[in-house]
């Protein structure tokens, strides 16, 4: 590739290092340097603007689809798999599958879900409650991710640990030791499919009002999703929504032990609770970016883009761009959207889940963990890609028994 004069002169940044902080000095130093950078894996873009522009850009295609391949995993069943995923798809193919699964996603039928949303919220607080202490993510993050989805999918509550296992096994495929965990992530991805076909046969055979009906009964102009594309659609359903909710919640926990009036006003005011999940999202992202690929040769702005050019649209520094953002933590601010669901054709299908499932979690935290601090050694993963804690110890005063 010919880097020209401009891009030669760019910030850099070794994106493959492990140490690599996407919330550090260095990127926003970078920012306020330049509105891309050059990194081992292509550019990436740390502006509002223009992420806001490229997100959109029809020149570009979703830049994640060749990562099994990159790493030297190019057929078998999680190759396959991950091929079939919404977000893997273009053109006509993806227009196809998001025409025929949004019914499904309706947010009349998701709304019907909320009361039970709530009510999980306060059992697994009242688990912990008393004892003044936590680790958020065993006791809350993980459990209310997992039967977030088994409520929605008509999956026994009780099976949650299992859902929980198998998706934070497929999320090893998000890592670099794809290849040498392969054969694990496969058998994990097999228990999602059995889990898929007792779903749909059991929808087929007798109908309910709910989610899972929608989707096996999926229709649009004679055309419907095969079994193969159902049960594909399912795994990424399981795996995605509870791997996300998961590392969002943690991330919120966060970001509100750092802004402790935003958390006793999230308290007094719990119908702050969607604007909360958005701001969370604004500045703690668990998708820190999003990847892009060029579909041809093209100049934006000052550079030259060649075809092929991987390009990551820093989420987190976009959403926290002075440029654009007014500085703070501040819940009850109008603010422009933020790209933590991505954005364009690519705008995340399951955001009104997530959204709705976190905005209820929420405000019922703060009314009943008063003053939370970090309270002991927390585990994260990197801050780069997908992150958020794996464990995070929590201490606080009792607040409302319920």
């Amino acid at each position: 590739m010919t880097v020209s004069a401009s891009r030669s002169a760019a910030p850099y940044f070794d994106i493959s290092d492990p140490a690599f902080s996407v919330q550090s000095e260095q990127v926003r130093a970078a920012r306020d340097a330049s509105w891309y950078a050059e990194t081992n894996y292509g550019l990436a873009i740390l502006r509002y603007e223009e992420v806001n522009r490229l997100m959109k850009d029809r020149r570009l295609r979703q830049g994640s689809a060749a990562w099994p391949a990159h790493n030297g995993v190019t057929e078998g069943p999680f190759a396959d798999w991950f091929a079939s995923w919404i977000l893997n798809k273009e053109g006509d193919d993806h227009k196809r599958l998001r025409r025929l699964l949004n019914p499904a996603f309706s947010p009349k039928l998701l709304a019907s879900l909320v009361p039970r949303f709530q009510e999980l919220a306060n059992e697994l607080i009242d688990a912990f409650h008393d004892t003044g202490h936590c680790d958020f993510v065993a006791q809350f993050g993980e459990p209310y991710a997992a039967r977030v989805i088994a409520i929605m999918l008509g999956i026994p509550e009780e099976e949650w640990p299992r859902i929980a296992g198998l998706s934070t096994t497929i999320g090893l495929s998000l890592g670099v030791t794809i290849k040498d965990d392969l054969p694990e992530i496969e058998t994990a991805l097999a228990g999602l499919y059995e889990y898929g076909d007792e779903l749909i046969e059991s929808r087929r055979r007798e109908p309910r009002d709910d989610f899972m009906t929608r989707l096996v009964q999926a229709e649009r102009d004679d055309d419907k999703l095969s079994h193969q594309e159902l049960r594909d659609t399912l795994a990424l359903l399981v795996f995605g929504g509870y791997d996300t909710t998961r590392n969002q919640l943690g991330l919120a926990m966060q970001a509100f032990v750092r802004n402790p009036d935003q958390w006793r006003l999230l308290a007094e005011r719990p119908e702050l609770g969607k604007a909360a999940v958005e701001e969370v999202m604004r500045v703690n992202p668990t998708v820190t970016w999003v990847t892009r690929e060029a579909l041809e040769d093209f100049t934006f702005q000052d550079i030259d883009i060649e075809a092929g050019t991987t390009i990551h649209l820093f989420s987190e520094s976009a959403g926290t761009d002075p440029r654009v953002m007014a500085g703070g933590f501040d819940i009850t601010a109008e603010r422009p959207p933020h790209f933590g669901f991505g954005g364009g054709a690519h705008h995340c299908l399951g955001h009104f889940v997530a959204r709705s499932d976190m905005s209820e979690a929420l405000p019922l935290l703060a009314r009943r963990l008063l003053e939370p601090r970090i309270d002991g050694d927390a585990t994260w993963l990197p801050l780069s890609g997908n992150t958020g804690p794996t464990r995070l110890p929590l201490s606080f005063q009792q607040g409302t028994k319920r």
